[in-house]
């Protein structure tokens, strides 16, 4: 058994841990491995496990590796978790089936009209950036219930969850009871948050998804010099 199955086991049973805690379901946790930067050859064994969920940042790179992985396994589920160019909605729209950047109205109007036609509707998150982080996408706090609004009055999309990525060097917690909030407000019931060093305090928060790398796959591969 390789160690990125003995990590992935070890997450999950991380997750019912908390789950129960929180007074939850044990299986009312979606786990997203994030297998950004990782080959299928590294991936083929949390496969073969039984993993059907996975995250990619980049979709370059997602349309690199995953057809070819999608015609071996079957019922993927494959989630966008980094930032959406509007020249990639189309490429985005075919291959993934959850993008969770929804986060200007740019964005919003190239998905809507790349989803029509391609009669293809994956489900869409807004990211909240919870932080105001300059450097950091997602739509500021106080715009998102308004912002979610317009996706769906404006543009027809069905805005099913919101996601954030707290600041790193910040307590996670004060973000994830925002972010539920924000959610609450705008009417939305999925919660995408949580990450390798603070999913189970994510799940204490009502996250109905967390996105799990490192702590499943180890280190990212140092990019080529």
């Amino acid at each position: 058994m390789s160690t990125a199955v003995d990590q992935l086991f070890a997450v999950r049973a991380a997750i019912g841990k908390a789950s129960i805690e929180a007074g939850r379901k044990m299986d009312s946790v979606q786990l997203v491995a994030v297998s950004k930067t990782f080959g299928a050859d590294e991936i083929r064994p949390v496969l073969d496990a039984g993993q059907r969920v996975f995250g990619e940042n980049r979709v370059q790179e997602a349309q690199g590796k995953w057809p070819a992985v999608r015609s071996e396994f079957s019922g993927l589920e494959l989630h966008l978790i980094g930032p959406l160019q509007s020249n990639k909605c189309e490429d985005a729209v075919a291959l993934f089936d959850v993008i969770e950047t929804v986060d200007r109205e740019k964005i919003a109007a190239a998905l809507a009209t790349e989803m029509k036609k391609q009669n293809r509707f994956p489900k869409l998150y807004v990211q909240v950036n919870t932080g105001s982080e300059p450097q950091k996408a997602g739509i500021e706090p106080k715009q998102a219930v308004a912002f979610v609004q317009r996706c769906r009055d404006v543009h027809g999309l069905a805005i099913e969850g919101l996601m954030c990525i707290p600041p790193a060097e910040e307590n996670p917690g004060p973000h994830f009871a925002l972010l539920r909030k924000i959610a609450g407000e705008a009417k939305v019931e999925k919660l995408s948050m949580g990450m390798s060093g603070d999913y189970e305090v994510a799940i204490g928060f009502g996250a109905t998804s967390v996105r799990v790398g490192s702590a499943i796959f180890g280190g990212r591969p140092l990019p080529a010099k």
